[in-house]
């Protein structure tokens, strides 16, 4: 029901509250996330390098040929021709 504010504070409150439980339940697996970072890196993965193939993972394959074809075109333009498949 609203207040004479014109503020409906029971629905208000409920997304907030329910804000704040999915912000709680983001924390926790952010942590989750960050564990196994660990875990890889005591394993001997690369952390950096599996982050990296976990972006391009997300990508749809045109995506991540378009962006290759760009980084190439920028490091041939800073005269570091080759570079960019390199690794």
């Amino acid at each position: 029901m609203a207040n004479p504010d014109g503020v409906a504070a029971d629905q208000l409150r409920a997304f907030v509250e329910r804000i704040e439980r999915l912000e709680e339940e983001k924390k926790v697996i952010s942590d989750d996330i960050k564990d196994v970072y660990a875990e890889a890196k005591g394993t001997g993965f690369d952390i950096k390098v599996l982050r990296k193939v976990i972006s391009l993972r997300k990508k749809k394959p045109h995506e991540r040929e378009e962006e290759e074809a760009v980084l190439d075109l920028y490091m041939h333009a800073l005269g570091m021709a080759g570079a960019a498949g390199e690794g």
